[in-house]
């Protein structure tokens, strides 16, 4: 695998000249796309690094912002001050994502002129981008922006209309299918520092991603339009998925300024939040009642069980801190040493862990929800769900030394051995708790999207407990379900956005309203 710090250093003139066409906008888009000087081998890799940067290394921040996520789905609490995010404030979003997607057409027009086999391949990861970014945009608001969307005053929509959400999962899905069909007829491509340009392995992503979508329109299996239930099988039974871990789309790391792992804090990056972070009950206790060693992968045990003479090998040396508790006796669990930290490998350690958009052991759960929904042969869900929970713990230890596994390591028999005893059981739901619990606990320092909370609210696994004294959304007896949109659309397209929220919501912007996909 190449790594972006070589792709940037390659292509930085490139790169700036990418940037200033963002900023730009449309303003020089005509131009720039007749440019008879353009350099065809060039530009196309130069924007493909820009894209695949934006989704991937940009949008996993470094040191707090990267806990954000993690708060919001109450693995991770926090004792600086009361945050939002652990307490279920949510406010504005953005739609940022969509700047990026400005690029694609002019990443095809480089490519136009390729001779190489590589046109359809950037077609493809143009496809793939504009998917990605449009499903978390949709699915932090509802309706959203999508035929017109990234038109610009070239084609004379600067106020694009809203797209219902149905029609723009319907896009997202035929967007996919065409990434696929093209991944599979052209050639590897330049730009690419996650792949290193392999096809094969985009076109893997690809029906992987499409199929985590698909599992999120599962309130409308029935639907004659979308027909979920049978594309979800078409793909996942004819189609090239992901196949191990090797296929994660990832970020690795390297001992670089900017280059290191997002909480790592080491002499060429300094990160003074460090001492902040407490692990929430809703990670540790799943994993001391089924005996899970990924605990002592996960977390540094609890100092003030270590002073009581624990070793740091007992499951009963870690506390899970409940995430609800006023923020003054989260403090006070700080401050008493009875919580756990993260486990000093993500501290000590500049590439600690390549850090998943999404990876190999979330296909596996979709599998198994699939099945066990009976999308799939139902005998196959506990295949699907054991080779998601063995991948997360095969990971987890070629990517951690013996220093950080407080004498408890993940073996291969361990595993054998661990397996039976999670075995899914009872009831359909009951089995679905079973596999997003587990899909929970292997996203822990992965998922940078907000997956953890959005399977919650989707499902309401893992279960969150409400507190209604330190619940700061409103009313307090429930749980926000969706951003609010955002300011620079009220200020700039309000006639659309105004329409959106009417059709959807009865003309109220409500973090509480539900939207279409959870109806």
């Amino acid at each position: 695998m190449k790594t972006i710090f070589k792709y940037i250093s390659e292509t930085i003139f490139i790169f700036l000249a990418a940037g200033l066409l963002l900023g730009s906008c449309t303003k020089n888009f005509d131009e720039i796309n007749t440019n008879p000087d353009k350099s065809t081998s060039t530009s196309a890799a130069a924007l493909a690094t820009s894209m695949i940067a934006s989704i991937t290394s940009s949008d996993i921040s470094g040191t707090k912002t990267f806990m954000q996520p993690f708060m919001m789905d109450k693995s991770i609490l926090w004792t600086e001050q009361q945050e939002g995010s652990q307490y279920n404030k949510i406010g504005r979003t953005d739609f940022d994502r969509l700047e990026v997607l400005r690029n694609v057409p002019v990443m095809l027009d480089y490519a136009a002129d390729l001779t190489d086999g590589t046109q359809p391949s950037y077609e493809a990861l143009g496809h793939f981008i504009r998917a990605w970014e449009f499903f978390y945009t949709t699915m932090t608001v509802g309706d959203i922006p999508y035929s017109e969307a990234i038109k610009g005053e070239s084609d004379g929509v600067i106020k694009p209309k809203y797209d219902s959400q149905k029609e723009v999962f319907a896009g997202i899905l035929n967007e996919l299918d065409s990434a696929n069909m093209l991944f599979g007829k052209g050639a590897n491509f330049e730009g690419d520092f996650i792949y290193d340009g392999d096809v094969s392995k985009w076109q893997k992503l690809t029906n992987s991603f499409e199929l985590y979508v698909l599992i999120q329109l599962y309130k409308h299996t029935d639907d004659p339009d979308l027909k979920v239930k049978e594309r979800f099988k078409t793909i996942a039974t004819t189609r090239n998925l992901m196949s191990s871990i090797n296929d994660n789309f990832a970020v690795t790391y390297q001992n670089a300024g900017g280059l290191c792992y997002p909480w790592s804090n080491t002499p060429v990056q300094v990160n003074s939040f460090v001492i902040y972070p407490v692990i929430g009950r809703n990670l540790i206790e799943p994993l001391k009642t089924t005996k899970d060693r990924r605990l002592f992968y996960f977390a540094e045990p609890a100092a003030a069980k270590i002073a009581g003479g624990l070793g740091a090998d007992d499951y009963n040396a870690y506390v899970g801190v409940e995430a609800s508790d006023p923020i003054n006796q989260v403090k006070l669990a700080h401050d008493n040493d009875l919580f756990c930290d993260v486990n000093n490998r993500y501290v000590d350690l500049f590439n600690a862990e390549p850090v998943g958009l999404f990876n190999y052991w979330q296909l596996q759960f979709v599998l198994a929800e699939g099945a066990v929904r009976g999308w799939l042969p139902a005998s196959d869900a506990e295949t699907y769900f054991e080779n998601g929970i063995r991948a997360n713990m095969n990971f987890l230890k070629a990517n951690t030394g013996d220093k950080y596994t407080h004498g408890m390591p993940i073996t291969d028999e361990y595993i054998t051995s661990f397996l039976p005893t999670v075995k899914l059981t009872g009831t359909t739901e009951q089995q679905i708790e079973q596999i997003i619990t587990q899909e929970y606990i292997a996203g822990f320092m992965q998922d940078a999207n907000n997956n953890g909370w959005f399977e919650n609210r989707r499902t309401g696994y893992p279960v969150f407990k409400l507190n209604t004294a330190t619940n700061q959304n409103q009313p307090n007896t429930g749980f926000p379900k969706r951003w609010l949109y955002p300011q620079n659309e009220l200020d700039h397209n309000a006639e659309n956005v105004a329409a959106a929220i009417q059709s959807q919501f009865g003309g109220n912007d409500n973090v509480n309203n539900l939207m279409w996909i959870l109806k």
